[in-house]
């Protein structure tokens, strides 16, 4: 098979889970792009580029050989391998059996030829390490990293389930009450991480795996970074890591200072794609998507599906709002606001930026002075409140409006 046939190349690379269909589109797209600039560049060309695959991945499409892991029982002492569960960019994973405690595990390996470059052997290594000083039941456990033969592996717990990605591969939407019960679940998994000082900069449908009692697990700490690691950041400035469609827009500028923020945003577009059965922002290339997500407004959650409630639309809206500062400080308020909604009850700690006094003048129709107008800028939670906001605060006016007449009759 040569990569100058694309249709095969599409089977393949899909077979092999290299790419899925929509970022397969955006190859496409930009290939297109190419050909009305009057340029002629070969599929494979553009999937090599936009990262999808590397060199020596494209190197064995191109002879059609299979994945050079294809024994590696034979090459990681005390596991059996029982069949392969898929591959991305990076490295294969299997199904294996650790033969020591007789029970089933995953391993991760990078393929041989990958070692040769030492920065996929680091991230290798460094998705390890992290995952290893997280232990929380809503995080994949990770068991043993090293080196055998010459391969690299990370062994981490087997989830028999599925990801959210493939609950949304067909553009059906969760129910709100499961969407909310799973993010909730997402957050507490970020808390822990966050606590011990890292930020996954990659969450998304795909690193969210589902047991079969429906327990969420976060997956893939492979774009981990620990908050305090300064040189990191330095030599990462100016670079967007992360995935287009559900990436911080700090990310996306390369900013130095990344702070557990952007995982709040990550886990808002996965919320927004959970409950509308799309993605935020939809664009021809990457860049176009990336760009949205700097400057277009977000269409809010509500207004695609008018069944959601008003307050799973607020959260959404608070943990995309593309100024960080006007996002949720940390998970522990975003938790809080989501066991709201999961009773009914109107999410308070999105509404934190409306004080009582403004309310009180609402609510006895006191008109707001010039005086007033910094006060209420002040208090402008996400740059311009949303009529979902705005309806409710006309409804709190209104109470205190009642309460007022009845004090007259006691």
């Amino acid at each position: 098979m040569s990569v100058n046939d694309e249709s095969s190349f599409c089977r393949l690379i899909l077979d092999r889970h290299l790419v899925d269909p929509g970022e397969l589109e955006l190859c496409k797209a930009r290939q297109k792009e190419y050909d009305d600039q009057g340029r002629r560049v070969p599929l494979a060309q553009v999937v090599l580029e936009m990262g999808y695959v590397t060199k020596s991945q494209l190197r064995r499409l191109s002879g059609g050989l299979e994945d050079s892991m294809a024994r590696p029982a034979e090459q990681i002492p005390g596991f059996k391998i029982l069949n392969k569960l898929g591959a991305g960019a990076m490295a294969s994973v299997y199904k294996a059996r650790q033969l020591s405690l007789d029970r089933t595990v995953a391993i991760k390996v990078l393929p041989k030829r990958m070692s040769e470059n030492r920065e996929f052997v680091d991230r290798f290594y460094k998705e390890g390490r992290a995952a290893a000083r997280l232990n929380h039941n809503n995080i994949v456990q990770a068991i043993d990293v090293g080196e055998s033969g010459g391969y690299h592996y990370f062994v981490m717990e087997y989830i028999d389930g599925k990801t959210v990605y493939d609950d949304l591969a067909d553009g059906t939407p969760y129910s709100e009450q499961d969407a909310v019960k799973l993010v909730t679940q997402v957050a507490m998994a970020l808390e822990h991480a966050h606590e011990r000082g890292f930020i996954h900069r990659d969450v998304k449908p795909k690193n969210i795996m589902l047991t079969n009692q429906n327990v969420a697990k976060l997956a893939d700490m492979g774009l981990a970074r620990e908050a305090s690691d300064h040189v990191a950041a330095a030599q990462e400035a100016g670079r967007a890591y992360g995935t287009p469609y559900y990436i911080s827009p700090e990310q996306i500028r390369g900013e130095v200072n990344i702070d557990h923020r952007a995982d709040v945003y990550s886990l808002g577009a996965t919320f927004y794609h959970m409950v509308t059965g799309r993605v935020p922002f939809e664009g021809a290339t990457p860049s176009a998507v990336m760009h949205k997500h700097l400057r277009e407004p977000l269409t809010p959650p509500d207004h695609l599906v008018p069944s959601l409630s008003a307050g799973v639309s607020e959260v959404v809206e608070v943990m995309m709002a593309k100024n960080r500062n006007e996002r949720y400080s940390n998970c522990r308020e975003l938790i809080q606001d989501l066991e709201l909604i999961a009773r009914g009850e109107p999410p308070l700690m999105a509404h934190k930026g409306y004080d009582p006094e403004t309310l009180q003048r609402l609510a006895t129709g006191d008109q707001v002075t010039e005086g007033d107008e910094e006060h209420e800028e002040a208090g402008d939670m996400v740059g311009g409140p949303t009529w979902t906001i705005v309806v409710i605060l006309v409804v709190l006016a209104g109470v205190l409006a009642i309460l007022n007449i009845l004090q007259l009759f006691v």
